[in-house]
Order: C-alpha cells, then structure tokens, then sequence
C-alpha cells in the first residue's frame, strides 16, 4: 500500500483518520492511540503477512529489554540487545549478499537461504537500536504503556521510508492528549504537507523514471550508452531520487501531522550543498543524525586524533553505504562519499575558504556534479531486492 495509490488515497487514510479522531473522542486518548497502532500493524501487513511475527516480535523484544535495562546492567543488556537486532537484519538483509561472496571467494556451495526482505526492517531495526542507546543513556525510558512504544515503531505514517524517529521526540507527543483537539488545524496544515509530497513523487519523480530507466535499462543489456543517453540518465535519476525520496518523507510528515503529531524534517534542499559535509547535513537528515550519535561517536568521533577522526568518517560512510542496500556497488558509492568527507575534512584544515574561496556557486555545482556521478554506483538493476526499506515505491530508489 504505496502513499500515492488510490487504495491509500482514497481508503485507507481517510477511514482511519475519520475513526481515529471519533474514537480519540469517544473512549479518550489511550484508545485512539491504540487504534492507530492496530491502524498501522494493518498498513504494514498489507504488503505482506508473513513480516507480522518479525515486527511484533522485535518490538516486544526490544521493550522488553529496554525496561530491564538498569543502572549497572546497562552495559551487557544494551550490548545483548543491540547485537539482537544487528542480527536479525543481517539475517534478513545481508545474507544472501555475504554467502554469495563466501561461495566466490573460497569456492564452496554453502546455501542460499533465499529469505525475503521484510518490509521496513532497516528502519524499525535502527530506530530500536537509538531506543536501546538512549535508555541506557538515560535520555528516555520505556512508557508504561506498551501500546505507546509499539506505535513509536509501528507508525505507518514513517514506518516503510522513514523518517528515522526517536523515541525521546515522539513519546512526548503520544502523552499530549491536546494535540487530537484542533481537528481542522492538523488535517489542513498535515494536507497541504501532504500533497506537496504528493506532487513530488507523482509529477516530478514518476515522469523523469523514464528517462534513468532508459539509460540504467541499456546499460544493464549490454548496449552502448553514449555521452547524452549517459548524462541525461543520470541526471533523471539525481531528479528521480530526490523527489521520490523527499516526497514520500514530505507525505509522512503531512499524515503524521493528520494525526496530531510532528515527525523531523528529513531533507533541506540537499542540491545546493556546498561540500558533501554540507549535503549529508542536508540529505536523510535523520540517518545522518542517527549515524552520528550512534556509530560515528561510538567509533571515537574526533576524540582519538585526527588519523582516527578521517578513519572514522570512512567506516561509517562504508557501513552506510552497506545499510542501503546489500551490494558492492552500494559500499562504492558509501565509500566514494566518505572519500569525499575526508577531502572536506583536509580542505577545512588547509583552506579554510574552501578551493573556490567566497563564489560558493563554483563549490555548489562541483558538489552537484560528484552526487550525480556517484549516484549512478547506488542504482544497481535489481534495486527492488537489496532496497534499504523493501519498498516498491520505486523500481529504483533505494536510498
């Protein structure tokens, strides 16, 4: 069930909207919220039913852990748990990918399990690893209401493409019974978000698709692909990328806001970077966050020395590249982008003006042209398989 299908558009969000707000008004706040969780966990079975028991049974897992999680316990608990969900998605995600690569390194046969790619497993996984952290951290704390957390994982509104959404942002909310008073308000700012989202993906990404695909397809068949078929492929799908991306992340805060709730802006103009430090603050804003505080700052940061620091900068952007889809040609593009860090990194402590001092058009558009050229590495023909989210909302988006 795709945002921009009219199964969604005309059915599945109007009639839960309409009873989720009688039912907020009749049985009170608790029971709405518990609606829009039994809501969700529908949305998601849509796609498939076999995906329930994984989902269920890692949000009770995880809560499960979160509130045993204690002063002195902390440590082993959140490890225990952590490695519970790295293992789940690498199971599901990368094991195909790694016993492929095992079985062409060294020459044996050993099986593929062929197990599908849950739906959404990437950012349900990443959002309870931020949960996890957090509490031991004491910047959160499991509710008391285990419908609470099950909806802050199951949110159908940024469950299959984010954005990534931390606990200690969007429990607040559910404990704010005020925000499901001002009906019109939040149906008509959350519409208006909404179909500007809309608009993205329908009229802009929809109609350049076929123009990357063009390219991507003669590619992929072997056929010579000259100068302006190249060119133009890969600026469709910079075009396609980024107005499927951020309107599907445009449509999740307009539907959340539907509902009384406030998600975090994913994208800020990423296209007029300055530097590729500057575009990761503006692309996947919530996964540049997430790597960050959690994988980058665990690693050291630029707390161990500067070698270490540029070291770092490159394993995350490797680990990145890999999380969005399981392929080599995604950990190029992961490490061309950490690559690139690293120069910014080099340039900032040499040339602090940057190679094209104050005429930040000269940076902007050799920016534009490196995330052009690298995006193609992150568009392999087989997307809908190793996609990040498992979602068919585009043959080729994945990141």
């Amino acid at each position: 069930m795709v945002f921009s299908t009219p199964v969604f558009l005309f059915a599945f969000l109007p009639l839960t909207l309409i009873a989720f707000y009688i039912v907020n008004r009749r049985f009170g706040h608790e029971a709405g919220l518990g609606f829009l969780l039994i809501a969700s966990l529908i949305f998601y079975g849509w796609w498939d039913v076999r995906f329930m028991p994984l989902i269920l049974g890692s949000m009770l897992v995880n809560y499960l852990i979160a509130r045993a999680i204690q002063p002195g316990s902390g440590g082993w608990l959140l490890a225990f748990g952590v490695t519970l969900n790295l293992a789940a998605l690498g199971v599901f995600k990368y094991a195909s990918f790694f016993i492929a690569n095992i079985n062409a390194a060294t020459g044996l046969e050993l099986t593929d399990p062929g197990l599908p790619l849950p739906l959404a497993i990437s950012f349900f996984t990443f959002q309870q690893i931020a949960f996890l952290v957090d509490t031991a951290r004491r910047v959160t704390a499991p509710d008391d209401k285990p419908h609470r957390y099950g909806l802050f994982v199951a949110f159908f509104p940024q469950l299959i493409a984010g954005p990534i959404v931390h606990h200690r942002v969007i429990a607040p909310q559910f404990g704010e019974p005020g925000r499901q008073r001002e009906i019109l308000t939040n149906v008509g700012i959350g519409l208006s978000i909404f179909t500007i989202g809309l608009a993205k993906k329908v009229v802009v990404a929809d109609n350049v698709a076929p123009f990357a695909n063009a390219a991507f397809d003669s590619a992929a068949a072997g056929e010579p692909v000259g100068f302006l078929l190249a060119w133009s492929g890969a600026l469709a799908y910079t075009l396609q990328i980024y107005f499927d991306f951020s309107g599907y992340s445009d449509m999740a805060l307009g539907i959340a806001r539907m509902f009384g709730f406030q998600l975090p802006v994913n994208f800020n103009a990423p296209y007029k970077a300055r530097s590729i430090t500057d575009f990761w603050r503006r692309w996947h804003i919530t996964l540049s966050q997430f790597l960050r505080d959690y994988l980058y700052v665990s690693l050291g940061g630029n707390r161990m020395g500067y070698a270490r620091t540029l070291a770092n900068l490159m394993i995350v952007m490797l680990l990145g590249g890999l999380w969005h889809g399981a392929a080599w040609t995604f950990v190029v593009w992961g490490g061309l982008h950490g690559a690139a860090l690293i120069w910014c990194r080099l340039l900032d402590r040499w040339l602090p003006d940057g190679l094209f001092g104050r005429f930040w058009i000269g940076s902007a558009a050799c920016t534009f042209v490196f995330v052009v050229i690298t995006w193609v590495f992150s568009a392999p023909t087989a997307c809908s398989t190793t996609c990040c989210c498992g979602s068919a909302s585009s043959t080729r988006r994945c990141a």
